[in-house]
């Protein structure tokens, strides 16, 4: 699995469990069957969010990763 999939895979759950979350269970106390619909501003508003935080989760990942890569010079005896 690509890096890519990976943060993707992960903001998706994320995202899903949050917006589950979001629905009140039922006025009795009894498990939630059918949750309703979710709304459109509510929907818009968490996928700005995922899409936020995978730009900010590539760009660190990247930085990471280009300073991985440069090499490391030993110190010279003097």
């Amino acid at each position: 699995m690509s890096d890519f999939e990976a943060t993707f895979t992960a903001i998706m759950t994320v995202v899903t469990r949050t917006l589950r979350r979001a629905v009140p269970a039922s006025a009795d106390g009894s498990a939630r069957g059918d949750e309703g619909a979710v709304s459109i501003e509510h929907v818009l508003w968490y996928a700005a969010a995922a899409i936020s935080v995978a730009v900010v989760a590539t760009i660190i990942w990247n930085q990471v990763k280009t300073t991985a890569s440069t090499p490391v010079q030993s110190p010279s005896a003097p």
